[in-house]
């Protein structure tokens, strides 16, 4: 069983310490490490939000959201590796035929999955499209955006069907026959997470791995106020940031640290408050101000710890610019259109 929260937090600080963050600017560069995916595994993280009943710690939204900016905050191409992982974990626990041959070792650390639906957001063009065939069902399109490839053991992957279903199913993750991977994409940040797209031709996968299967609308009601809530590891980028800032060794720097520091500390509370005690579809605009705000806070303590850093902080070796990039993409990680429509107006002042 997954340990209880304040142990599965030590955990996540351990596995930050030890593993991620002396090997970031390496995974950044290089691509995250399959030692480093196991000790992910090992370190009981990926049960966070998994029920107890099938081997998850299920702890409270509070401290998955802490897990995930001490991990972001270490090296922020495995926590967004393990982070797709969450998503299907939470789909599965609700009443599914592939729940009792997949839950468990999901919510273990057995297995690890990635997620192959955000074109869903592109609807009502359908890039993935799903059909029945006999025995199960065929997905034929193309995803633009998979990451964790080689290092994931399984995926959750949805297409729309020609009645306008959104229709998720659990494929193994790797190269078959209908399912093929395109080269390696090369992003400005985050390269490390092994991100490729997806070519389906008539991948078939059996009806027993079907998790999900309802109107798009209602898939979309669900979907569309999650991006209005800033991401955890927008948090968690800006406090790595900032400890960088605080250990440059001079007084401006320092009370710079502090300052932001402050500021950090005020948005997120506003942040999470919303996200705790206001229903998830109401004060959509207030939650974009505050996303937009935080942005804010990232860009500047990424800008700061660059400044600090002066022209050492452009050497590849240096976290300064990794964290810089990081910032940059967590931007735009998850927009949707309302996404991009405020965080521009707030750009114009």
């Amino acid at each position: 069983m997954t340990a209880p929260a304040p142990t599965l937090i030590e955990a996540a600080r351990r596995l930050a310490d030890e593993v991620l963050a002396p090997g970031a600017d390496s995974a950044d560069r290089e691509g995250v490490p399959l030692a480093t995916i196991a000790e992910v595994k090992r370190s009981g993280v990926l049960g966070v939000s998994g029920p107890v009943a099938y081997g998850g710690a299920q702890v409270p939204d509070a401290v998955a959201r802490e897990i995930a900016e001490i991990l972001a905050g270490a090296c922020c191409s495995t926590y967004f590796v393990q982070a797709q992982h969450h998503s299907p974990v939470r789909m599965l626990a609700a009443d599914s035929p592939a729940r009792e041959r997949l839950l468990r070792p999901l919510c273990d650390g057995t297995l690890l999955s990635g997620i192959a639906f955000s074109h869903l957001r592109a609807y009502p063009r359908k890039p993935v499209r799903a059909t029945r065939v006999p025995g199960g069902r065929r997905f034929d399109g193309r995803v633009p955006w998979y990451t964790g490839w080689g290092l994931n053991d399984v995926m959750l992957l949805a297409g729309v069907t020609d009645d306008g279903e959104a229709l998720f199913a659990f494929a193994d993750a790797r190269e078959q026959p209908g399912l093929r991977p395109t080269p390696q994409l090369q992003l400005a940040a985050l390269t490390g997470t092994r991100t490729v797209g997806l070519e389906l031709d008539g991948l078939v996968v059996p009806e027993e791995d079907v998790v999900w299967s309802r109107p798009y609308e209602e898939w979309a009601i669900a979907d569309r106020p999650k991006n209005t809530n800033p991401n955890p590891a927008v948090f968690g980028v800006a406090g790595a940031a900032l400890e960088l800032l605080e250990a440059a060794g001079d007084a401006e720097a320092k009370e710079t640290a502090q300052v932001l520091g402050e500021r950090l500390r005020e948005v997120r509370r506003e942040a999470y408050a919303l996200v705790d005690e206001v229903p998830a579809g109401e004060r959509l605009a207030g939650r974009l101000a505050v996303k937009t705000r935080a942005y804010d806070v990232l860009r500047a303590a990424t800008t700061a710890a660059i400044v600090a850093g002066g022209g050492r902080a452009f050497g590849l070796g240096s976290p300064a610019q990794r964290l810089a990039r990081e910032g940059l993409f967590l931007v735009v990680q998850g927009q949707t259109a309302d996404v991009r429509s405020a965080h521009l107006r707030a750009l114009r002042g």
